[in-house]
């Protein structure tokens, strides 16, 4: 939905991480950390040849090269899986251990650094963007909150015919903050600021502007001080230009000049910037969603106006500070050519789930990683299934960039899955 990715070997299933406490939606003490949902399974091996099948069949339903889940959660165990290829060319397996372009998952991340400097005294959330970035229609109007939470009216640069054939013509090129600002500012604003949710990443690149205003520094080196090294995660990374850390899978996309399906691995990811440039890993995104729903970076009072959701056009989804809500799980996807990832945190069963996959071509209108993981919900949490919007139908929850064609991958190879369940 809301949309660029480093190891071989077998896949592991690490213990689960200390319990979380998600910050209360009101005041300023943290809810007491409640026990493991009974309702949350065991992830023992009956369970996971439930996962097993189920990932398996959206792979070969949605030809998908590879993918990646993980679930854990304290007192069940967790599952780590790999299915089918990290590399179509050459057979090499899908790895838990692989770096990947995480997309949208940027923003949790650009939000967060916003947020510190909100608690820090430096802005304000109820600031309006012109005071920080001029040229900005409706600027002396459109707040930071406005911004961080998808209402602010902007169009949305990467839905520009003129930047979707810039990237696809030359898709190795970099982009800079204010070119992809000026292919928003060429359309009129589409409603006044606070009307309703309109998925934007043009709201990221400006909220990214303000974090290095502010933050006296580049929005890459504010995040790896502010919010990856006090968050302990040493696979994360924002990159400078299209580097990409080994091992990692290759990813496979159609929005292309010509269609036809290629290999986005190397393309250059700084048109989305601080909306959807960075890198990680599976270990690391399991640490992050915790991190990121029960805010532990943040003060109690920032991270409860946070997480508050505000309606989107699907009922069972709420959006927040950059942050979304999906029938009860809280965290963020990502997608852009090549790559898909989910990571979220369920708060009752303090419960987290990460999805990693080496493609982005829908699926019947859908994205491949929300496929995935609402077969695995449907197993795990039959209450609280993941289910977001089909691109096809809810644009303003698709891609980071243009609507893709309609061209398919080839059939990818299935191989077993590697790693085991653990107890």
């Amino acid at each position: 939905m809301l949309a660029v990715p480093v190891s071989s070997g077998l896949a592991y299933a690490a213990p689960a991480p200390a319990p979380y406490a998600v910050a209360a939606a009101e005041g300023s003490a943290r809810t007491p950390s409640p026990s493991p949902s009974a309702a949350f399974p065991d992830l023992d091996a009956s369970v996971a040849a439930k996962l097993d099948d189920a990932v398996r069949k959206v792979l070969k339903e949605t030809s998908v090269p590879g993918v990646t889940v993980g679930l854990w959660a304290p007192g069940k165990g967790s599952y780590v899986r790999s299915f089918g290829v990290a590399d179509k060319t050459t057979g090499a397996p899908m790895d838990s251990g692989l770096y990947t372009r995480i997309g949208s998952l940027t923003k949790t991340f650009t939000v967060t650094a916003l947020l510190e400097l909100v608690d820090e005294g430096k802005v304000g959330l109820d600031d309006p963007i012109g005071r920080y970035v001029s040229g900005v229609p409706n600027g002396d109007t459109i707040t930071l909150r406005r911004l961080a939470g998808m209402r602010s009216g902007l169009f949305n640069y990467s839905e520009d015919p003129d930047f979707y054939q810039a990237l696809t013509s030359d898709p190795e090129r970099p982009f800079t903050p204010q070119e992809l600002l000026d292919y928003s500012f060429k359309h009129p604003v589409l409603f006044p600021p606070g009307e309703r949710f309109d998925y934007c990443n043009t709201n990221l690149i400006l909220l990214g502007l303000v974090v290095e205003k502010a933050g006296g520094t580049t929005l890459g080196r504010y995040i790896q001080d502010h919010v990856l090294d006090p968050a302990g995660l040493d696979r994360t990374l924002f990159p400078v230009g299209a580097e990409f850390p080994s091992p990692h899978a290759h990813g496979y996309t159609d929005q292309t000049a010509s269609g036809k399906v290629e290999d986005a691995t190397d393309w250059n990811p700084s048109w989305g910037w601080a909306a959807g440039a960075m890198i990680s890993d599976l270990e690391d995104l399991r640490s992050w969603a915790g991190t990121l729903a029960t805010g532990t970076l943040l003060t109690p009072e920032t991270q409860a106006q946070r997480l508050d959701f505000e309606g989107t056009s699907d009922p069972g989804t709420g959006y927040g500070l950059g942050i979304f809500k999906s029938n009860g799980w809280i965290g963020h996807n990502g997608s852009l050519p090549g790559y898909e990832a989910v990571a979220v945190y369920l708060p009752e069963a303090q419960a987290t789930m990460v999805i990693v996959l080496n493609t982005d071509i829908l699926h019947d209108g859908a994205e491949p990683s929300t496929l995935f993981a609402t077969a695995v919900t449907e197993i795990v949490t039959p209450g609280h299934v993941y289910a977001l919007p089909s691109a096809t139908t809810q644009t303003t929850q698709g891609k980071e960039s243009a609507p893709p064609s309609a061209t398919s991958p080839a059939p990818a190879d299935s191989p077993e899955p590697s790693g085991t369940p653990s107890p």
